[in-house]
């Protein structure tokens, strides 16, 4: 998995690298081909915005954009939300071969 973090117009601490670096590690348990995370943090009038692009083998890229006036809580809410759609589409695939609730009615009958 390749990371890259990109900061425009903002001064970015190693705490907070080391922190979308735990983040993006975590990732790792949802057992997706995860190829390449790109995370820009653009510096706003009044705020900051962070943008995860997540870009999955054999699926549609994951864009997560999240906005807020501090740094380390726009970082917690869109890691928030990429494991939210990661979690889902990690469900999607895994539920993918499950028997619908129709057949298993109809194979009783």
């Amino acid at each position: 998995m390749n990371l890259q973090i990109r900061a425009k117009d903002l001064k970015l601490s190693d705490a907070t690298k080391a922190h979308i670096e735990h983040a993006v590690e975590a990732f790792r348990k949802y057992s997706l081909e995860i190829t390449s995370i790109h995370c820009n943090l653009l510096a706003e009038k009044k705020g900051v915005s962070v943008e995860f692009e997540i870009n999955i083998a054999h699926a549609e890229p994951i864009i997560i954009s999240q906005h807020d006036e501090v740094l380390d809580a726009a970082i917690d809410l869109s890691i928030d939300r990429a494991e939210k759609a990661l979690r889902r589409l990690h469900d999607k695939i895994k539920d993918h071969k499950a028997v619908p609730l129709k057949e298993l009615e109809t194979l009783e009958s």
